[in-house]
Formats: C-alpha cells, sequence, structure tokens
C-alpha cells in the first residue's frame, strides 16, 4: 500500500499534477503521522489494514469540511476537498451497499453469537477486523444496534 501511494506520488509529480501530489502528501503524512502513534506499542509501521483505517478516516474529515464550507458559502473550498476525497477514494476498497452492510452484520452477528445491545462492541470489533475500509462504520454502528434488539 505505501509503495503504491509513493510510486503514484511520483508519477504525479512527473506529471505536474499540483492537487493530486498535495492530497498524496498529505497520505504519507498521515500514515507517518499514525506511525509514530504506533511506536510506543512496538510497532514501528503500521499495517496495511491500519493504513485503510486512515484512509477512511480523512476521507470523513473531509466529508465534515464540505458540510461546514457549503454551509459557510465556500463552495470554492468544498470542491477542493472534494477532488481530495477522490483520490483518497482511489486506494479504499469498494465501498459497500447499505443492503450489503447488512448482511455482513448479520453475518458477524451470528458468528460471534451476539445476543443483545450489550456485545454491541463485540460485534463491532470483528467488523472493523473484516471490512475495515469497506463499510462506514458510524452508519454500521446504527444498523448494528437496530439488528440486536
Amino acid at each position: 500500500m505505501r509503495e503504491k501511494i509513493n510510486d503514484d506520488l511520483k508519477t504525479a509529480m512527473k506529471a505536474g499534477d499540483k492537487d493530486r501530489v498535495g492530497t498524496l502528501r498529505l497520505i504519507n503524512a498521515a500514515i507517518k503521522s499514525a506511525d509514530i502513534e504506533a511506536r510506543p506499542s512496538g510497532k514501528d509501521k503500521i499495517s496495511d489494514s491500519d493504513i485503510l483505517s486512515v484512509l477512511a478516516k480523512m476521507v470523513k474529515q473531509r466529508r465534515d469540511s464540505i458540510e461546514q464550507y457549503v454551509a459557510g458559502g465556500r463552495q470554492d473550498l468544498a470542491d477542493k476537498e472534494q477532488s481530495e476525497i477522490a483520490v483518497i477514494e482511489g486506494y479504499l476498497p469498494q465501498q459497500m451497499s447499505e443492503d450489503e452492510a447488512k448482511a455482513a452484520i448479520t453475518a458477524v452477528i451470528k458468528e460471534t453469537g451476539a445476543t443483545g445491545p450489550k456485545e454491541m462492541g463485540k460485534v463491532m470489533a470483528a467488523l472493523k477486523a473484516k471490512y475495515a475500509g469497506q463499510m462506514d462504520f458510524g452508519k454500521a454502528s446504527a444498523l448494528t444496534k437496530e439488528l440486536l434488539k
């Protein structure tokens, strides 16, 4: 994953694509920051699944920013954030539809043997381990809560 991002950065630099270069540098900075945060736990570098989590977090931050920019009448900044999302999402696996997410959550509930809302943490942990980067865990949390009633 790291190599692909760095190769794409070099390609974008050669092509003179300033917006893509900027976004890829932001991605690298976020990954390096996560690497540094992981050092106390004995890891030198985060795994690819952790990188997917970092990228998903970056997309979520940009979506939040877009809402604020649009509310503040700054469409130019919202468009910039949207173009960054497009680049970042290129490294994320295809997002699940709501129906696919429901099916995955139902399967994980059966696997974990969860029977009620008290066991939601166990289900969410299993979902994050299996489907990192493939689903919006904010929405998944609401679906899981609904299915565990």
